[in-house]
């Protein structure tokens, strides 16, 4: 069992309070994802959609998952349950300093998340307080004018990543960058 934290980051022009529609814990958010065996090390070439309104019975009735997968090469079973509550909006001051910020916590077992798609349902609030709705990046970046603030704004260079957690918040982060693992403190744990 794996907990993964998807943290997000953009540049962000005149917005603030990026997040999906309905906050954070959006139960029809969909999350679009690539996910790797656990197993075999296979990655699937089509992207799984998971939400949190959703759920799915785990093979031999042992509870439940938002996603319960097969992986097509080795045929082993895996799942991922979505923890909501830990994630916040990404702010205007996250983007000016570089940040990431936490989005959702991901329960994997037998699988790894390795990819992240921006694709529809996001929402931003500009700095004078008009409010984005249906934000998509399907054609790419988010670029509109606030008539109320008199200045362009948008949304750019987006990108995400991967942290393995716990929920003993006395445990140092390992963050997954280009497939290695990397301990908080730099040091490389392991090749993917």
């Amino acid at each position: 069992m794996v907990q993964l934290m998807l943290e997000i980051k953009a540049e962000l022009e005149n917005l603030t309070n990026f997040q999906p529609q309905s906050g954070c814990d959006d139960p029809d958010f969909s999350y679009y994802l690539k996910l790797k065996c656990g197993n075999c090390g296979e990655v699937s070439q089509k992207e799984s959609c998971v939400t949190l309104s959703e759920m799915v019975d785990l093979p031999k009735g042992r509870g439940s998952a938002h996603l319960v997968q097969k992986c097509k090469f080795c045929g082993r079973d895996g799942n991922i349950s979505m923890i909501p509550g830990r994630g916040r909006p990404y702010t205007i001051e996250d983007s000016e300093s570089q940040e990431f910020a936490p989005l959702m916590l991901f329960d994997c077992r037998g699988f790894e998340l390795v990819e992240f798609y921006f694709k529809d349902g996001w929402v931003a609030e500009s700095t004078s307080g008009t409010r984005y709705k249906d934000i998509n990046f399907l054609d790419g970046d988010f670029v509109e004018y606030d008539e109320k603030g008199e200045c362009p704004v948008g949304i750019s260079d987006l990108k995400h990543r991967f942290v393995v957690t716990s929920l003993d918040t006395d445990e140092l982060p390992i963050y997954i960058l280009c497939g290695v693992l990397v301990w908080s403190g730099g040091a490389k744990l392991e090749a993917l």
